[in-house]
């Protein structure tokens, strides 16, 4: 039974949504603030976090952060923010969707399956996995790790699943269609433009320089290429 934890202060939302999500066989945990919060999710390993951002204590976004430098657990963001650079914030901390208020229970759990199934289309799929090499980037599908020039980075989930794609296709043009068919999946109803904030955590971590990359280069209009280290 998939664990889903909600951080959320305001019980005229936390207790419809706590009993939605019972209600599809869900084990719910929850918490009124961001400490508390923050806590659960880090000791109880939940499958998935539903954060709100304006929580006593931390904020969401400081939540999300904290929950960042330990797990890749899926997390689905609420806000009542309609500023588009508060949601892209989001997404920059390691959201990996998020949901504007107000919003109904349908809507929610439609997000929440998504998130579920794509990690659980993932887990299966990496155990088919083997090690790539292309380059000075090794990948270890089974142990998700990535190693540059013998250093290993530290990439969140969807940071490996989308170098993986890459990966298997060097030197292929790969469309933005393409990608988030595979690595978001075809029922995504988030932000077109997580995988640009992607692509650049991606390039941080894998280029000497990122603002002149050498390995993943853009296809404009199309999509991303990963090269050998090698200009084309």
């Amino acid at each position: 039974m998939p664990t889903v934890l909600l951080v959320e202060d305001d019980r005229l939302i936390v207790e419809p949504v706590a009993r939605a999500l019972k209600g599809l066989n869900f084990n719910v945990l929850t918490a009124l603030t961001g400490p508390d919060g923050l806590q659960l999710a880090l000791s109880q390993h939940p499958d998935l976090v539903i954060l709100d951002i304006m929580l006593p204590g931390l904020d969401g976004w400081e939540v999300c952060k904290g929950i960042r430098q330990k797990s890749v657990v899926p997390i689905l963001m609420l806000t009542a923010l309609s500023e588009e650079v508060d949601r892209i914030l989001g997404l920059e901390l390691g959201a990996d969707d998020y949901l504007t208020k107000p919003f109904s229970t349908r809507e929610l759990l439609a997000r929440v399956k998504a998130l579920l199934r794509r990690v659980e289309f993932d887990t299966a799929r990496l155990a088919q996995a083997d090690t790539v090499t292309i380059g000075d980037i090794r990948l270890d599908l089974n142990r998700r790790q990535v190693v540059k020039d013998g250093e290993e980075l530290a990439l969140r989930f969807k940071e490996f699943e989308l170098l993986s794609l890459l990966v298997a296709k060097a030197g292929e043009v790969v469309t933005r269609a393409e990608i988030f068919d595979k690595v978001w999946g075809t029922d995504w109803l988030g932000d077109m433009r997580t995988l640009d904030v992607h692509i650049r955590w991606l390039r941080e971590k894998l280029e000497d320089d990122p603002s002149q990359p050498q390995y993943i280069q853009t296809v404009r209009g199309v999509g991303y290429r990963l090269v050998a280290g090698e200009q084309p």
